[in-house]
């Protein structure tokens, strides 16, 4: 039976993609634990009713993974929480703007196979962004939120490292990244001239981009718990750490 994900939902105004990490049973018989990790689409929408409801979560701390450009033209202030940037340059729109300068105009298989080598890009690029966020959920003491822009390929993946890492599997993994496609709701301040059919999958996700980075962490570093101590840098106390702030009976 797939896991019902829609309780995890915070109702914001301002954030269509914000929701609790926990909830998922893991492979050990426990359960991740609530209202500690959120995940989220970029912030810079919250009105005064949703900087109250995240006061009312506890959520004390932001880590934001956009890139530098996109964090100057949408910033954000959460009352109440300090802000890390933590910061995955944007690749994607940057390969579909290179066809374009070269006169192609990218079509929906191009768009697809782009993001299934974003994914893997994630795993072999930026593991060392990843601890550093993994590490910081280890240590922080009281509720906290990391998002990009979307909340759907750099959040998602930093999401199912966690999850994965936490003893949760795969295929609940893969239902909790899906849930995205059911929530997101576009920014429509973030402009990008594409054909239609190329912004469906640019603003949606596909099991095949996750599905991809899997197979790049399994095939290059022979899965999860060398990715964890190689590329990533987390060491037996850190993961501990996680485990015991964010894993219930």
């Amino acid at each position: 039976m797939k896991p019902d994900r829609s309780n995890t939902v915070v109702a914001l105004d301002g954030a269509s993609n914000f929701r609790d990490v926990g909830g998922l049973a893991t492979s050990h018989g426990r359960h991740v634990l609530r209202a500690q990790v959120y995940r989220s689409d970029h912030l810079a929408r919250l009105n005064a009713a949703d900087h109250e409801r995240l006061l009312a979560l506890r959520v004390t701390r932001c880590v934001d993974l956009r890139g530098h450009l996109e964090r100057e033209a949408t910033p954000y202030n959460l009352p109440g929480a300090e802000q890390e940037h933590l910061a995955i340059e944007p690749t994607v729109l940057v390969r579909l703007r290179e066809l374009r300068a070269r006169g192609q105009q990218p079509s929906r298989v191009e768009a697809v196979q782009i993001m299934r080598d974003t994914y893997r890009a994630f795993v072999l690029q930026q593991g060392p962004v990843f601890g550093r966020l993994l590490t910081r959920i280890g240590t922080h003491d009281q509720a906290m939120v990391f998002h990009c822009t979307a909340g759907k390929d750099r959040t998602g993946m930093a999401a199912a490292l966690l999850l994965e890492l936490l003893g949760v599997h795969r295929d609940d993994v893969m239902e909790d990244y899906l849930l995205t496609n059911q929530l997101y709701q576009r920014d429509h301040r973030l402009v990008e001239e594409a054909p239609a059919e190329v912004l469906d999958v640019l603003w949606k996700v596909q099991a095949d981009f996750l599905q991809a980075a899997w197979r790049c962490m399994d095939d290059e570093f022979g899965g999860l718990p060398t990715y964890l101590r190689g590329p990533v840098g987390l060491g037996s106390a850190e993961i501990q750490r996680l485990h015991e702030k964010l894993l219930g009976n």
